[in-house]
């Protein structure tokens, strides 16, 4: 039998060489095209109710739907009190409400096929469902619980310690996050030194009295952002008003970011040293972030080639020069909605940690003294323009970009208006970025052997 099904694959092929000068694309006489009209292509809506609460949604015609509730709820809205409560929040997504219980949410979900999950940054906790279209009003219940009904029960917050030890441990392992952890502990004096993970003192002492002050007090209208894809916009906004409006007002006071500047230093046997040293940036949609976007790009945001080491870069070039040794430079970059950091990240062995720290800072120095070129930076915003429309084309990163622009400034900006404003950075904005992070105020993260690791009031 196996001899015999390549035989039947070469007769197809065959066939359909048979007759070269025909012509292939001329329609069959006897088919008859069915008469269906394709829906138009829609833009963004976005609406925002009375009571404050953002609504915006794209109807794709897709079979599946997503909807998700943005809510300025991330860790730096913390306080000294109730530090960890944003993590365990996270994690309590499933559990039982006022009007469903844990067992009927897990079980309603997977009936339906579809998926109710929740994802945390510095700055927003994001509720996020996913469902066949058909579906929709059913996992909408079910979302409309976990994010305006939540009960907090005490047995079941206890029971959320495993798994915040489990999110630690995994934390714990990846050098990346636990220096990323440190470099903003150490940048900010109050928000956004706030960590994503709970704090080792207050590992089962969140209770659920903080919790449900956690929630009165950030989980308000105001606050809030609806965003759907393969959904009505009316149905959408009809949604908001009858269930997400349960809590109104402007909830507690934004707490602003203060940058400091400092150092951490973990040291440990390891031989490869994690560095970080950044200066405070640009904040988040203005017109000096996209000049360090494209600094970014310029200096190095990481290899582009699968498996490669971005030796095309600036950074590694010049770290090239300084070392032999092995190494990955790349230049940092985040924003956020009051402050921003910028800077290099380096990991490279114990010994020669300090040349290719000097070497990467240096790079960006000359860069500040005027060392880029109009080719150089037209590069550059060839790959960040490529970047950010890589980054929605995915139904998730699109719901991330409108939520993102729902909460901040209640609209949303189409791709070819990212784009122009990514156009408009010129050579002398760049060099202007590089020089702010010259003449900033440090702040440095290191964890490793760090021997040969210099301080940051060395550099």
């Amino acid at each position: 039998m196996r001899a015999i099904r390549p035989l039947n694959n070469l007769s197809k092929r065959f066939y359909a060489a048979a007759k070269p000068n025909e012509a292939l694309t001329e329609a069959y006489a006897g088919h008859k095209s069915p008469a269906v009209s394709l829906p138009a292509p829609q833009n963004v809506q976005v609406s925002k109710l009375p009571n404050g609460l953002v609504i915006a949604s794209l109807e794709n015609y897709a079979p599946l739907s997503s909807v998700g509730v943005f809510v300025k709820a991330g860790s730096r809205y913390e306080t000294a009190e109730n530090q960890g409560a944003a993590h365990v929040l996270r994690l309590a997504a499933n559990m039982t409400t006022k009007g469903v219980s844990a067992f009927k949410l897990c079980r309603g979900i997977e009936a339906l096929g579809a998926s109710l999950s929740a994802t945390l940054s510095r700055e927003t906790m994001v509720y996020t469902a996913e469902c066949f279209r058909d579906d929709l009003d059913n996992i909408l219940e079910y979302l409309v619980n976990v994010t305006t009904a939540q009960e907090f029960r005490p047995w079941e917050v206890n029971d959320l310690t495993a798994r915040v030890n489990v999110d630690k441990a995994r934390a714990g392992q990846s050098r990346q996050i636990g220096i990323i952890e440190k470099l903003h502990e150490a940048a900010y004096k109050n928000a956004l030194s706030n960590s994503l993970l709970c704090p080792d003192f207050m590992v089962g002492k969140v209770s659920p009295q903080q919790l449900h002050s956690f929630v009165e007090d950030h989980f308000t209208t105001s606050r809030m952002a609806v965003v759907g894809l393969g959904v009505n916009h009316s149905d959408l906004k009809e949604l908001g008003e009858r269930f997400l409006s349960v809590r109104g007002g402007s909830g507690a006071p934004l707490a602003k970011a203060s940058y400091r500047g400092g150092e951490v230093r973990v040291q440990n046997k390891s031989d490869m040293v994690h560095a970080m040293v950044v200066s405070e940036g640009a904040v988040a949609g203005s017109a000096e972030a996209n000049s360090y976007v494209v600094l970014q790009r310029i200096l190095g945001a990481g290899p582009h080639v699968k498996r490669g080491a971005g030796i095309g870069s600036k950074l590694s070039q010049g770290v090239a020069k300084a070392t032999k040794h092995l190494f990955e430079v790349s230049a940092f970059n985040a924003f956020y909605s009051d402050s921003g950091l910028f800077g290099v990240y380096s990991v490279s062995q114990a010994n020669t940690t300090g040349d290719v720290i000097r070497a990467a800072i240096a790079e960006v120095g000359a860069v500040a003294h005027g060392a880029v070129t109009a080719d150089d930076v037209a590069r550059a915003k060839t790959q960040a323009k490529a970047d950010y429309l890589m980054s929605i084309e995915s139904s998730s990163g699109l719901m991330a970009e409108m939520g993102a622009q729902a909460l901040s400034v209640g609209t949303y900006q189409a791709p070819e208006i990212i784009l122009q404003a990514i156009e408009a950075v010129t050579q002398d904005d760049v060099v202007k970025a590089a020089r702010k992070f010259v003449d900033g105020k440090k702040t440095m993260a290191a964890s490793g052997h760090l021997i040969n690791t210099p301080f940051v009031d060395e550099l």
